[in-house]
């Protein structure tokens, strides 16, 4: 093992770099694991079908845990501080039945969210208030369509009227006005009013920035932003939450009756709010629910949002209050044979099957038509009650044109439009904010794991409780006089992985296994030539049985055991981390995903037809420390006993999110330390901090056995010696 220090911006890192050694091989040459994980990674464009669960308590579970996973992955766990919306309206332009008001407001300091409310007049008692998400139409409050396309758009039946059909936006405005509902449409990021972040890096971004790639002050896409969950998606998704603030805060609006619907990336955000807002009672996302493409906007994706999920589950979270939905001829054409039936069966399961429904619209292109506008009209006036005779049609209106609906004008100007500085600055809010709230949480290790512990679940993936079946095959075993050396293969049968493991057994075993590990894989145990390290001989001897494996893309997993330097990528020219991590995994969390299948093994009533060891300890070093760290955070006391070593590693260093050790999240959660004081009270040894994190010496002292916790600070050549002495204690 070779020490390094580098030194950066005044810090010091010590990494580690092993060289390759002679572990013994349980697959032959050349054949690498039947693992499902070295196949292609998965896009936006795959297969996200919704399986159905058996009953009300198995949903429940299980959407329990989807919508904490919308909410963590937008970076919505915490939720942000709700401050004053300090909301302007003006201009307002009187119609003969409906009034249309210009507005804004701040949804965090500096932020506005833009749009217009319509009203209808005379308004007697609470109305309904329904929020409008308009899609990928650029410019699409303020747009007037040509005239050829309008044309066209009357001869199929797309559209009704030469006059108000200019703007698909307004009429449905107009029409919900006109049926008593109040209506909030404000503006997607970087589109009509909303100016303050580019139309560039909203909705066209490709490269990666290299100024806003920094451990300080960042922008979005950045590895520091995805490491602290800030995406564009997940400030559209507020500005959703902080607009349904500010339709609530309008005394006619009835908080029993607020709908929300969109098209296209409106169906998007139509589909997330109505998950993770109880305040939204009835949901319309249109030309959007899907077992196909889930979104291809950046806008429509963020890192950690579909992994194992998807569009038509996150419909189903709405379940069983009213929703409807719509196909056209796009990505939704086959809704009505994959995805809707199985969304009827969950509402019929949850008592409610006439509370979904579907509008055909495969014979119309991407849209969100007058037919299709006309189904959510229906659906308003029956779960709403507002007595309309159906089937409701729209009447032609008075076109507004973007001069009259406009903003910002001389009495109320425009922010600074396309700021980086305001994004570096807004990202910084967002990130002060939940630190505070996390900070304030770490009073003890109950507070701290009821605060971030969900959260972390949704980060790393996987937990002890559902790590999945595990078993044992045996390939090679050698009598080495005081053990036996075994090496073979651990299947994880629920999620089709496959670990070369490495097995040290000592004939006169005590009952404690050791899980040993490094970046080299199962080598880990292994000097270069073969023979086994001091260290690990010095546990063996004193009869525990150590174990050594090789993680994904270690080892055996890749050609002559070359490290992997950078993580794989889907076939996308955009370098936005979301497209590949918001449908797979990170390296780092599968790698701990392994570690995982070894303790859930070593847990199991017998192992390798030996009795079920009395203590599991792990151990990791170099780059294996922090992915121990975070298995220890999700195995409550299945880990007995924890050597981990960091090399001084934070998340919130790193600033290449294809680094095998990124993870979405990583950093958010007050980074490496708040992982490891997850841990309290199982015994700790720690290495390679110089002295202990305050946060996590603070909590394992809170956690009345102060002395669970061991910092090491001495030689880091020795660290392994140190560790194993620490062991054998």
């Amino acid at each position: 093992m070779k020490l390094t220090l580098i030194v950066s911006a005044g810090l010091w890192f010590a990494t580690f770099t092993f060289a390759e050694a002679a572990a013994p091989r349980s697959l032959p040459d050349g054949t690498l694991p039947n693992d499902v994980r070295l196949q292609p990674p998965k896009d936006l464009n795959g297969y996200f079908p919704f399986v159905v669960p058996k009953s009300k308590a198995e949903w429940d579970a299980r959407a329990e845990y989807v919508r904490r996973q919308v909410l963590v992955s937008q970076g919505l766990s915490p939720m942000p501080t709700r401050g004053p919306l300090n909301v302007v309206l003006h201009g307002k332009i009187d119609q003969p039945d409906y009034t249309v008001e210009k507005g804004f407001f701040e949804s965090a300091p500096g932020f506005f969210v833009t749009g217009n409310l319509y009203r209808p007049k005379d308004v007697k008692g609470k109305v309904p208030g329904v929020l409008f998400a308009h899609g990928h139409w650029q410019n699409a409050r303020l747009s007037e369509e040509s005239e050829a396309n309008l044309l066209r758009e009357i001869s199929t039946g797309e559209e009704r009227f030469e006059r108000g059909g200019r703007s698909r936006f307004q009429s449905m405005c107009v029409q919900l006005a006109r049926m008593g509902c109040v209506v909030w449409q404000y503006d997607m990021l970087s589109d009509s009013d909303s100016r303050q972040l580019s139309r560039l890096v909203i909705h066209t971004f490709e490269k990666q920035r290299p100024e806003m790639n920094a451990v300080e002050n960042w922008g979005l896409y950045s590895p520091q932003a995805e490491a602290h969950l800030q995406s564009v998606m997940g400030l559209q998704t507020w500005n959703s939450i902080r607009s349904l603030d500010f339709l609530l805060s309008l005394p006619e609006v009835d908080p029993e009756r607020t709908a929300i619907t969109g098209a296209s990336g409106g169906g998007t955000q139509t589909m997330l709010l109505a998950a993770i807002d109880p305040r939204v009672k009835l949901s319309f996302p249109a030309v959007m629910v899907s077992t196909a493409m889930q979104g291809g906007c950046t806008c429509e994706n963020s890192s950690l949002l579909r992994v194992n999920t998807g569009n038509i589950e996150f419909a189903a979270l709405f379940a069983p209050k009213p929703q409807g939905m719509t196909s056209a001829n796009d990505w939704t054409k086959e809704m009505a044979t994959k995805g809707f039936p199985e969304l009827k069966q969950l509402y019929s399961l949850l008592g409610a099957p006439d509370n979904v429904m579907l509008q055909r619209g495969e014979h119309f292109p991407h849209n969100y038509n007058a037919v299709s506008r006309s189904a959510f009209y229906g659906w308003v006036n029956r779960h709403f009650k507002l007595g309309h005779k159906e089937p409701v049609i729209e009447r032609d209106y008075e076109f507004l044109g973007r001069d009259r609906l406009t903003v910002w004008d001389s009495m109320h100007p425009a922010p600074k439009a396309e700021d980086p500085d305001f994004e570096r600055g807004l990202l910084k809010w967002f990130t002060d904010d939940a630190e505070k709230q996390l900070r304030a949480s770490a009073g003890s290790p109950e507070s701290l794991r009821s605060a971030i512990g969900g959260a972390i679940e949704v980060v790393a993936g996987r937990t002890l409780a559902n790590a999945g079946d595990v078993e044992w095959q045996l390939k090679n075993k050698q009598d080495r006089d005081s053990y036996v050396e075994m090496n073979g293969l651990l299947r994880n049968k629920t999620y089709s992985e496959e670990l070369p493991v490495v097995w040290l057994y000592p004939k006169k075993w005590n009952g404690r296994a050791i899980v040993w590990l490094d970046d080299s894989g199962k080598s880990a145990l292994y000097n270069a030539d073969g023979t086994v390290k001091a260290a690990v001989q010095k546990l063996v001897a004193a009869g525990a049985t150590v174990l050594g494996a090789d993680l994904l893309f270690q080892g055996e997993f890749v050609a002559e055991g070359q490290p992997v330097k950078q993580t794989r990528k889907v076939a996308n020219n955009r370098e936005f981390a979301g497209y590949t991590l918001g449908y797979n995994h990170a390296l780092f969390a599968q790698r701990m995903h392994d570690v995982l299948s070894l303790v859930k093994y070593l847990r199991s009533a017998e192992v390798a037809g030996h009795p079920k060891p009395t203590s599991v300890e792990v151990a990791g070093f170099g780059g294996a420390g922090p992915i121990v760290a975070l298995a220890r955070a999700v195995s409550g006391d299945a880990i007995s006993r924890a050597a981990v070593s960091t090399s001084g590693f934070r998340f919130g260093k790193l600033l290449d999110y294809r680094s095998p050790q990124f993870l979405p999240g990583g950093a958010k959660y007050l980074d490496l330390p708040g992982i490891l004081a997850l841990g309290a009270p199982q015994r700790l040894w720690l290495a390679g901090e110089g002295n202990e994190p305050p946060l996590v010496s603070d909590l394992y002292g809170k956690s009345g056995q102060p002395k669970q916790l061991t910092a090491y600070t001495g030689d880091a050549t020795q660290i392994e010696t140190a560790a194993a002495e620490w062991l054998l204690q």
